[in-house]
């Protein structure tokens, strides 16, 4: 079995300031997380609730962290339509 490391989808996103227009060109990287359920469906949400964790039984994948998957879990989240492809995958 081939481990893969998954890293969650993510937006570039600027600050949330109209004080300085020099701050809009600002884009940083922000992690979205894809939560599984009921099994077999994934769905993307950027900011979940503790109840939307807490539902999200058989897996989450919180944005801006790895996490080792298998061969089927990987081709399951392509499949999902969440925003998932190849390049968010890297041999272990």
């Amino acid at each position: 079995m081939a481990g893969w490391v998954f890293r969650p989808p993510t937006v570039d996103e600027g600050p949330a300031t109209w004080t300085d227009p020099l701050f809009l060109r600002l884009k940083l990287p922000r992690g979205i997380t894809v939560l599984e359920g009921p099994p077999g469906a994934y769905r993307a949400v950027r900011f979940p609730t503790q109840d939307e964790i807490a539902a999200s039984a058989p897996a989450m994948y919180m944005g801006g962290h790895e996490y080792v998957v298998d061969d089927a879990t990987k081709a399951a989240l392509i499949a999902g339509g969440v925003g998932v492809d190849e390049s968010n995958f890297s041999a272990q």
